[in-house]
């Protein structure tokens, strides 16, 4: 299933990796059938959007690391500590935006959620001390929650969101695999037919992709996701 070709004068955008944080896991929290004693060193990377000619075309796909950490809710911290996960923040989004020129007020679209994260959001941290969404992430007055119900198939993906109109960049559905209200990006990076598909949290090991391995399950790391047999599925 192709994707949509270009028409004339097609609309494109600008995509610049952004670096924000670096982690080390287990290896066995994103892969299964490695040991227990594996670990992987990751960036963690956020991605600035840029419409090449609308002026209120300009996002920032995933957030990255904070650099507070030690304000994150309990359960991450205790999840971390029982995985023996490590981060270090020398560099946020924020910080690597300003490198680049690029100020926070200079983004436009903040925070699009799925429909289906907006439970999780209202149960966050600490009205739920259980929780491992932080009390200020998806700030209720900037936050616009995006129902893919009406959302049209788009290549070999069933729901897909034309996000400025022009064909430029598409939210799409990543289902509940990862979280509820995943969401990908499918941007348009040249005029001739180029693409980049931004897949944020859905597979955190190359192996995943080509089939070298599937998702872990460990009794004490536990899953990089909530639904491991639906982001498997999304992954295919």
């Amino acid at each position: 299933m192709s994707l949509p070709p270009p028409v004339a004068n097609q609309a494109f955008c600008d995509v610049s990796a952004l670096e924000a944080g670096h982690i080390k896991i287990p290896l066995a929290w994103v892969l299964d059938d490695v040991s227990d004693s594996e670990f992987i060193s990751a960036p963690t990377l956020s991605f600035l959007v840029r419409h090449r000619t609308r002026n209120d075309g300009t996002l920032v796909f995933d957030l990255g690391l904070r650099k507070d950490r030690e304000t994150l809710p309990p359960a991450i911290i205790k999840q971390a500590a029982a995985g023996k996960s490590t981060a270090s923040v020398p560099l946020d989004v924020v910080d690597s935006l300003a490198k680049g020129g690029t100020m926070p007020s200079d983004v436009e679209h903040q925070f699009f959620v799925g429909e289906g994260s907006r439970a999780l959001v209202a149960d966050r941290y600490p009205t739920n001390p259980d929780s491992v969404i932080p009390a200020d992430v998806v700030p209720e007055d900037r936050t616009t929650y995006l129902d893919p119900q009406g959302w049209r198939p788009l290549g070999p993906f069933l729901h897909a969101l034309d996000f400025h109109g022009d064909g430029s960049v598409y939210a799409v559905n990543a289902g509940h695999g990862h979280m509820p209200g995943h969401l990908n990006l499918l941007v348009r990076t040249s005029g001739d037919g180029g693409w980049i598909y931004l897949a944020g949290d859905s597979a955190h090991h190359w192996d995943l992709l080509n089939g070298g391995g599937g998702i872990g399950r460990h009794p004490l790391f536990g899953c990089a996701h909530e639904d491991p047999d639906a982001a498997e599925a999304h992954i295919e």
